[in-house]
């Protein structure tokens, strides 16, 4: 049995192409006419593949690679062995993506084998409505007056409740459950996210827990992509809304009236809870968690395992649980663990 491939083959890229998309200058000698068909990490490169080098880490890997071309910067060049042609550029990584999406644009969203139109066994209220090249999987429900655009895939068994509206070009994958949203175009929504159900509102009393009424929507608006197991609540008394370009890791929870801005990066494992707000290219690191009605000022960095419990300004890099500007908290780390070096060469010394 055949080892299977997963993207369509790729009609490959000459260097000459690679170096016209990149920006990179090849070393002397190099065959422009060249082609590479597939990438790979320097230990596993082929001599149809291209690589990057961009860490002194790897020269091991680098001075044995197979590869046709590596991406690489001028520095660096001279580690790698004769067979494999350099291309000297700033970014190596970054033009690696480049050349990545060139040869598998397929890849950038998920792809339906389906034929557009409703397959066998999904399920569409009469009055949903799909725009002409719509595409909707087996076991699929597609509730009252729903309305998906021209392009988008609705995955198996994924459900899109009562008039919720989906953009174009968006891919919602399998089992993926949707309601009280309105989404934009070109937004992708990985298996098994759970978008627009009720958030967490209770007022608390020795007699019990009366739930707050959850009346808002979800608003994610276009280029927004959202990683399986992720939830997003709707809002209570006002809209959650994610912003155009945001990225969200697998199994993020977004609370009720959240707001977060354009191009914002959440990573795995990252809470956040109602009614804060993430202004713009906010970056939060894994398991982050964020306290109600906080404010992330815009380009901030949140480092992992952080917790966010009062607002941050603008540009900030803050670590720490209670979280606090980055050198401080380094600052702090370090002299903690000199106070214990010092409590421990005094009990020796005893």
């Amino acid at each position: 049995m055949s080892e299977p491939l997963f993207l369509r083959e790729s009609d490959g890229l000459t260097l000459d192409e690679i170096v016209t998309l990149t920006g990179a200058t090849m070393a002397a000698g190099g065959a422009g006419g060249r082609r590479v068909v597939n990438v790979a990490p320097l230990d596993r490169a082929s001599p149809h593949d291209i690589a990057f080098f961009d860490n002194k880490n790897f020269a091991r890997d680098a001075a044995a690679t197979h590869a046709a071309a590596c991406l690489t910067r001028a520095e660096l060049a001279a580690m790698l062995p004769a067979r494999t042609i350099a291309l000297i550029v700033r970014e190596p990584f970054k033009a690696f993506v480049q050349v990545s999406r060139s040869l598998f644009p397929d890849s950038l969203r998920p792809i339906s084998m389906a034929p557009a139109g409703a397959t066998a066994g999904a399920h569409i209220d009469e009055t949903a409505r799909l725009e002409s090249g719509a595409t909707v999987e087996p076991g699929a429900v597609i509730g009252a007056g729903a309305e998906v655009g021209s392009g988008t895939v609705i995955g198996a068994t994924a459900v899109i409740g009562p008039g919720v509206r989906i953009g174009r070009d968006c891919s919602i994958g399998a089992s993926a459950v949707i309601s009280n949203a309105l989404i934009g175009d070109r937004v992708i929504i990985h298996p098994g996210c759970k978008i627009g159900q009720d958030g967490f509102g209770y007022v608390m009393s020795g007699a019990g827990h009366l739930k707050v009424p959850q009346v808002g929507r979800v608003i994610i608006q276009d280029d927004v992509e959202i990683g399986a197991g992720t939830t997003v609540d709707r809002g209570a008394i006002r809209d959650t809304v994610i912003g155009e370009g945001t990225k969200i890791d697998n199994l993020v929870q977004v609370g009720h009236n959240v707001s977060i801005g354009r191009h914002c990066i959440l990573v795995t494992y990252t809470g956040i809870s109602g009614s804060a707000t993430l202004e713009d290219f906010v970056v939060l690191g894994a398991r982050a968690g964020v306290v109600p009605n906080v404010t992330i000022g815009e380009g901030s960095q949140i480092a992992a395992s952080s917790n966010i419990a009062n607002d941050v300004p603008p540009g900030s890099r803050w670590g720490g649980s209670p979280a606090k500007p980055m050198r401080q908290w380094i600052r702090e780390m370090k002299m903690v663990e000199r106070m214990a070096r010092q409590k421990d060469s005094a009990a020796t010394d005893e």
